[in-house]
């Protein structure tokens, strides 16, 4: 169920403003496709009185391969051994700044916004602002409340990638 989400309301009044006000917002570089599902969740249905147990799939025996399992070892292997390289060379090895209240943001699309910023850290608790760099739109910088709580951004929303080709890398911005 790649690039699919479902999201629960427990009235059809708030799915529909959220259906409307969200059609068409572009994520990932694509405008939202939304629509109310087929069926009930069992949430609702619970609710409703008319849940039906679903028959669960059969657990594969432990040995046999299941392909979407190993898929998704295979991608994890890396190609190259990390620190392979000649011996007293450092190999592309990013030196990390002290803990700091404010994050340094790298390799930001052209088109990032101080609200799309906004949006995506203002659910850290401690969030204060978002500052652009005037003329670079590739960086930015977050302020959090204290030390802890910009690490625990961090930590969350390392790799972010806000389109499919700029994963977002954040650091401790230099004291």
């Amino acid at each position: 169920m790649r690039g699919q989400a479902f999201v629960i309301f427990k009235e059809i009044s708030s799915a529909t403003v959220a259906l409307r006000s969200m059609q068409g917002f572009p994520f990932y570089d694509k405008p939202m496709r939304i629509q109310y599902s087929k069926t009930d969740s069992d949430v609702i249905a619970k609710i409703k009185g008319t849940f039906q147990e679903r028959p669960k799939r059969p657990k594969l025996p432990k040995g046999t391969d299941d392909s979407r399992k190993k898929k998704a070892k295979d991608a994890g292997r890396p190609g190259a051994v990390h620190g392979a390289g000649a011996p007293g060379v450092l190999n592309n090895v990013n030196v990390e700044q002290p803990p700091n209240q404010i994050l340094f943001l790298t390799n930001l699309p052209d088109e990032t916004s101080e609200m799309m910023l906004s949006m995506l850290f203002n659910q850290f608790p401690g969030f204060k602002e978002v500052r652009l760099v005037p003329n670079r739109h590739d960086i930015a910088f977050v302020e959090f409340g204290n030390e802890m709580q910009s690490a625990a951004a961090k930590e969350a929303l390392q790799g972010f990638k806000i389109t499919p080709t700029h994963a977002m890398k954040i650091t401790f911005a230099k004291k």
